[in-house]
Parts: structure tokens; C-alpha cells; sequence
């Protein structure tokens, strides 16, 4: 019977599947298309739902972020803040989102996965009930940001799947 920590290891590894299926072989004008110039692209897509699993999860279990530690943001030289994860971006921000390759956002997100799966198997289900940010009504416990987090993942991953989808049948 698997773990809880289990469970959650196995839907983190589907949504890198799914990241790993949409960068594989895109091309920089389709990472970077806006469809109709409103849609976020699959770059922004990709980097925002890599970013709240880094931020989020680093949270949960007292770390810092890969993004910081690991010299990501470095490497983006984005013009946002360090712990700017996209959340409320407007278009603007969304189209100042460029990256020089898919890989740099392959290997970024890879890292966040590997940090993610990493804090997750010694977890015992008792822990899931700790609370992990009181600035929310109820306080939000290590469960409940963890499927948080990978609903967020999953719907970012398959709106980055379609628009990859559509991009190509366009092209």
C-alpha cells in the first residue's frame, strides 16, 4: 500500500512528464507565442508553475528556493524580483517572459523536482496535518498546500500541452 508522501511523489512526477512532453523539441517562437497576444505562452506557463512549487514547497519545509540557492534566477535575468512567481502578472510582465532555450526551463524545473521529491518520502501522514502558512482562514496545513500546489501544476502543465497542441498543428 503506498504512503501518502508516496501519492504525492507520483503526481509530482506526472506534472514533470508532462513539462518534459511540451519543451521536448518546441521551438523558441512557439514557446514565446501568445496565440491571440492575451494567452500566457508556454514559457511564462512553464516558469510560473515551476516557480510556486519552488516557492511553495521550499516554505513548507523551512528550505530556500532553488531559484535562489541554485543560482536560477541568475541565470533567467528576468526583470522581476527574486520571489516574484508570476502569480497576478499582468500582459505586459507575461510578454517580458523570454528565455533562450526550452532546456533552461527543463533543467530549472527539473531541479525544483528533484528538491520536491527529495522533502516528500520521509514525511509521515501525521505531518500532513501541520500547518504550514496562517496567513489564510483556516490555516493552511502541509496537505492541503500540497494539493494546492499540484492542481495549480496539473492545470498550468495542460493549458502549456494545448497551446503546444495548437502551436503545432499552426506551424
Amino acid at each position: 500500500m503506498a504512503t501518502t508522501a508516496q501519492v504525492f511523489v507520483d503526481a509530482f512526477d506526472r506534472i514533470q512528464q508532462v513539462v518534459h512532453g511540451v519543451l521536448d523539441g518546441v521551438t523558441l517562437p512557439a514557446l514565446h507565442d501568445r496565440l491571440d497576444g492575451r494567452t500566457n505562452s508556454i514559457c511564462w506557463l512553464v516558469w510560473h508553475l515551476t516557480r510556486i512549487q519552488d516557492d511553495h514547497l521550499a516554505g513548507a519545509f523551512g528550505a530556500e528556493q532553488a531559484w535562489t540557492a541554485e543560482g536560477w534566477y541568475d541565470r533567467f535575468g528576468l526583470p522581476f524580483a527574486p520571489a516574484d512567481h508570476g502569480y497576478g502578472h499582468s500582459a505586459e510582465q507575461v510578454d517580458q517572459l523570454r528565455v533562450g532555450s526550452a532546456e533552461l526551463l527543463r533543467d530549472y524545473h527539473d531541479a525544483v523536482h528533484k528538491r520536491t521529491v527529495r522533502y516528500l518520502p520521509g514525511v509521515s501522514d501525521d505531518e500532513f496535518d501541520r500547518v504550514v502558512d496562517e496567513s489564510w482562514q483556516p490555516p493552511v496545513t502541509l496537505g492541503i498546500r500540497l494539493v494546492s500546489v499540484v492542481s495549480d501544476d496539473l492545470q498550468h502543465a495542460g493549458q502549456a500541452a494545448l497551446l503546444r497542441g495548437i502551436l503545432h498543428r499552426k506551424a
